[in-house]
């Protein structure tokens, strides 16, 4: 009988990425994967575990697939079961535990379980997508003091270019338009093998000679990879959207110092007015990290102050979470966590009004927008088809008349504080 597979997926984009890549195993295999929310035979749980929270949103998960199911097989994959190798299986209400290394195996681990189990058929229910992760390298050799993730992940791996492209080309059959290099540390890309000549700017231009490829994102960056020749040769690519998550986590020289982040707000900077001026007007995202262990408040308004400077289309707040085993854990000066929650609410809001800035800048430019179409979404008054741009704005379709995978061009409008939409100016592309 067909086995019914639901999966869940926490964390980062190399987590997507591995959890398609299961996703595809296991539909070969002659699995039917079904949303997570619908009753299934196997729940697989691809966790994180980069946080406190993010341990306690992997267990909560475990624990909502057994009680949707209680027959059900429970799988736990990923980092939570890397970094909690004395797990209680029974306790937890897991079945079998998947280590990274072993996700690639993913097949072969549940035909060996479930061959014992018997389940009803039900029909396959298509997996469409419009933008395709496709996970370039593993690992990182940075150790920042308060990261886990090295532990979890181990050292750099990146993967030859030539099979990189094998996989980008089978995506453009598949029909996906959008492609997005992701990795631990993809500034890290090719380090490991200095031996072939690959680099990140190498794997980009050779994913932008693709035919079929219409797009390319780059996933989180490292400001002292942003240099004045890989700024001005990325510039000629026309296919790389304008939009580069530069990760800041402090603005502050003397708490990026005790983090181990290698550079400076200064060094940080520069890399924003280069990317700003090979580019125009791009869309620059960034985390930051509140309530280091130490961070005073003067610490704390030197951030404020380089992200008011800064002008960034949008900033994901982290509250510091103390992870065992990292060196931040032993630092002196932990802080309590309505300190942590005060700093972020004043990031977050200045997050909200400089995001509305950049998106006003955009609208008033009265500049044609290309949207690429994805997902059905409820705005709160009627259902609508969602895209971005390639600054990843996101808007709705005002005409509704576009289609997942579509790409149209068209001008911006806001309506409401926080939903935009496209008015069509030209044919779909």
């Amino acid at each position: 009988m067909v086995k019914t597979v639901a999966f869940h997926n926490l964390g980062c984009k190399v987590n997507s990425y591995e959890t398609e890549k299961m996703m595809k195993e296991l539909q070969a295999e002659g699995y039917v994967i079904v949303p997570f929310d619908e009753k299934a035979d196997i729940y697989i749980i691809n966790t994180c575990s980069v946080t406190n929270i993010a341990d306690r949103k992997s267990r909560q998960m475990i624990h909502r697939a057994r009680s949707m199911n209680p027959g059900a097989l429970v799988v736990a994959a990923g980092c939570y079961v890397d970094t909690h190798a004395d797990m209680d299986k029974e306790a937890e209400g897991v079945d079998i535990c998947v280590a990274n290394k072993d996700k690639q195996d993913i097949g072969a681990i549940i035909n060996k379980y479930v061959k014992e189990h018997e389940a009803s058929e039900t029909d396959l229910k298509p997996l469409t997508h419009t933008r395709f992760f496709i996970k370039v390298q593993d690992g990182c050799d940075r150790f920042c003091s308060y990261c886990i993730i090295p532990y979890a992940r181990g050292r750099i791996q990146s993967r030859p270019v030539r099979d990189i492209l094998a996989e980008i080309r089978q995506g453009v059959i598949d029909g996906y338009k959008e492609f997005v290099p992701t990795g631990i540390h993809i500034s890290s890309y090719g380090k490991d093998r200095p031996e072939d000549g690959e680099d990140l700017l190498t794997l980009i231009e050779g994913m932008a000679s693709i035919e079929g490829v219409r797009r390319i994102r780059l996933s989180s960056l490292e400001p002292g990879l942003i240099t004045k020749e890989l700024t001005e040769r990325m510039s000629r690519i026309d296919k790389l959207c304008p939009h580069f998550h530069l990760s800041l986590q402090s603005g502050s020289d003397t708490v990026l110092k005790r983090m181990n982040r290698r550079y400076t707000s200064e060094d940080y900077l520069r890399a924003l007015d280069l990317l700003r001026s090979y580019f125009d007007d791009p869309a620059i995202t960034t985390d930051i990290i509140t309530g280091f262990p130490g961070e005073s408040d003067k610490e704390f308004q030197e951030t404020v102050d380089l992200v008011e400077r800064a002008g960034f289309y949008e900033t994901h707040v982290f509250k510091y979470s103390r992870r065992k085993g990292t060196a931040a854990d032993r630092m002196p000066g932990q802080l309590t966590d309505k300190v942590k929650h005060e700093r972020s609410k004043r990031l977050l809001q200045i997050n909200k009004i400089e995001k509305q800035a950049f998106e006003d800048r955009y609208i008033s430019g009265n500049k044609t927008a290309e949207v690429l179409f994805e997902d059905i979404e409820d705005t709160g008054n009627k259902t609508l088809r969602a895209g971005y741009t390639r600054e990843y704005i996101k808007v709705y379709d005002a005409s509704c008349t576009y289609s997942e995978g579509d790409i149209a061009k068209g001008t911006i409008i806001r309506q409401g504080p926080d939903i935009l939409f496209m008015q069509k100016t030209g044919l779909t592309v």
